[in-house]
């Protein structure tokens, strides 16, 4: 799953690499669409979250027509929520665009980029939504594998659809959602025939599934949603107050928003291969296991996000060079990596919490741990800095931020998650 997730955010770093050799402008409005982008994901993660949480805990409890009724389910109405909201988005695009601070010239790029955008974040979401069944029932390897595959094909038509070849001339922005669009389709068709050669889907009794499994099923996507859609919502509100900051410090947040996502690769892997198996424990009541395997994960996501920030802080000139041509944007770049990479390190205990939480049953109070680290600790300290000290000051207090989350989830898992004294609760 790091190996996938490092191709998957990968691309995603490399589509903002291409769009930034277009000039500043396509990069900014590009940035202004990462809100929405991350409103669809958390939705769609969220969902995926109750698919690993229910199927792993029905598995575990050895219940495999029951684990093939839900598979059904949560796939057909998961693709079908995601297209509602993708028109929803279209939709209401102008007075959005409008709210997060994008110029008349601004808006125009978004719109003829933000069409083939939905398009493959449906398709994203319909394939992470059968990653998220393979991976409840323990194949995290075919996931990585398309991952990969889908980076690379997104690699080579990226260049392609942006620039052109030849006497062709390219799409400039909005070939970079094609190139996704058309990457995230290969993964649907070989991801569908794996899917048919399975035997964890059925087609009957899924009515009497729904009306069974509604309650518990919302009870997990419920909180899980709100928590993957505060990030979209702090996402809108920091892009508001960078861009006070001009239009050079909204295309360099955009490149850093991409490298924070790389660079928690090890953290996101986990979060999506680690609560199938602790739902499995919760399943089988198995809490030995799962305080064996929160403080091996912890030790993990300490260490090496704490190496990898340090690294990348040294480096932070070459790094920046290496995703931007703008002197002034690499000049910007390098601040936020120095003072940002190194604090993920808390930040990752913070993620890695959450996920759990939501796969041992406690949905609530991981959401509102997500809602703390982000509104509590996080933009309170990012609008501060800014008020403060510019682009510098909010670099700092968004570090600042992250410490801070980290700490009180990781008091949150010793005194509640890890508890000696907890029992699991039936799974109803």
């Amino acid at each position: 799953m790091a190996i996938g997730v490092l191709s998957l955010l990968g691309f995603q770093l490399v589509d903002s690499a291409f769009i930034a050799r277009l000039g500043t402008a396509p990069l900014a409005a590009h940035t202004f669409t990462f809100p929405l982008s991350f409103l669809i994901i958390g939705i769609q993660v969220g969902l995926g979250i109750a698919i690993a949480a229910l199927v792993s805990r029905t598995l575990g409890e050895r219940d495999q027509a029951r684990a093939q009724r839900l598979g059904t389910l949560v796939l057909l109405l998961g693709t079908a929520i995601i297209a509602v909201l993708a028109w929803l988005l279209w939709w209401i695009q102008v007075p959005v665009f409008n709210w997060l601070g994008a110029d008349a010239a601004t808006r125009t790029l978004i719109r003829d980029y933000w069409a083939p955008q939905l398009l493959a974040a449906w398709l994203g979401a319909a394939l992470y939504f059968g990653y998220s069944l393979f991976r409840a029932h323990g194949d995290t390897r075919l996931p990585g594998k398309l991952m990969v595959l889908t980076s690379l094909i997104n690699l080579v038509l990226d260049p392609l659809l942006i620039f052109g070849l030849g006497p062709w001339e390219g799409l400039g922005l909005p070939g970079a959602a094609w190139a996704t669009a058309l990457a995230f389709s290969c993964g649907l068709l070989i991801l569908g025939r794996r899917l048919v050669r399975t035997d964890w889907l059925a087609w009957q009794g899924l009515g009497g599934e729904l009306a069974r499994s509604a309650r518990p099923f919302a009870g997990i996507a419920g909180p899980a949603m709100i928590s993957q859609l505060m990030p979209p919502l702090a996402a809108m509100l920091t892009i508001t107050v960078v861009a006070g900051l001009g239009e050079t410090a909204v295309a360099a947040w955009g490149l850093a928003s991409r490298l924070e996502t790389l660079s928690l690769m090890v953290v996101l892997a986990m979060t999506m291969s680690l609560p199938p198996w602790l739902g499995r424990c919760y399943g089988a009541g198995d809490w030995d296991q799962v305080r064996r395997l929160m403080r091996l994960a912890l030790r993990v996501v300490l260490v090496w996000q704490s190496g990898l920030g340090i690294v990348l802080a040294l480096t932070a000139p070459w790094v920046a060079l290496a995703l931007s041509g703008n002197p002034d944007v690499r000049d910007d770049l390098s601040t936020l990596i120095r003072f940002l990479l190194p604090s993920y390190a808390l930040l990752g205990i913070c993620m890695l919490v959450v996920s759990a939480g939501n796969a041992l049953g406690w949905p609530l109070r991981a959401m509102l741990m997500s809602g703390a680290r982000l509104f509590v600790f996080y933009l309170p300290c990012l609008w501060l800095g800014a008020q403060l000290g510019g682009l510098t000051g909010l670099a700092m207090g968004a570090a600042t931020g992250n410490l801070l989350a980290g700490l009180a989830a990781w008091l949150l898992l010793r005194r509640v998650l890890l508890n000696p004294r907890r029992k699991a609760v039936s799974f109803v």
